[in-house]
């Protein structure tokens, strides 16, 4: 009896310090960096790839599930009617993981007025092993989670 109370205590202690081992802090807060991107460079690993970089990602998260992750991110476009929007994976390492946010232009003529769109990707645990920084590449910024 003493030990059981001895290890959920413990948990419960470790759930509610902001720790690295702390399970229940896997990725941090998002933090944003300004780019420019260059549309003529086209590097060797390059993904060709008909839809547009959103203009910018305004909100990028990680949540836990049971089978590894869910990562959304939350990008505006300066005109309505973009579609087909998807996180495309661009560089895999020992510790990073990188997407581009991508759309779809309108079909025939757009609106003006900025659209809001949000995606999301799932991960699972073994995707997840070792990763570090997870990064979602807009037009004009990116934004960089990180493991605490």
């Amino acid at each position: 009896m003493l030990r059981a109370i001895v290890v959920v205590s413990a948990i419960l202690s470790l759930t509610a310090c902001d720790s690295r081992i702390n399970p229940l802090n896997w990725f941090g807060g998002d933090r944003e960096e300004r780019i420019t991107l260059n549309p003529d460079a086209v590097g060797a690993n390059a993904i060709i790839d008909g839809r547009s970089l959103v203009a910018e990602v305004t909100q990028l998260s990680v949540e836990q599930t049971t089978s590894g992750a869910i990562v959304r991110a939350q990008g505006i476009m300066p005109s309505q009617g973009h579609y087909d929007a998807e996180l495309v994976l661009v560089e895999v390492t020992d510790t990073v993981i990188a997407y581009e946010f991508r759309t779809a232009p309108p079909l025939g003529q757009s609106t003006a007025g900025l659209q809001q769109i949000d995606v999301a990707a799932e991960l699972t645990v073994g995707e997840l092993a070792g990763i570090r920084t997870i990064t979602v590449i807009s037009q004009n910024n990116r934004r960089s989670v990180g493991r605490r």
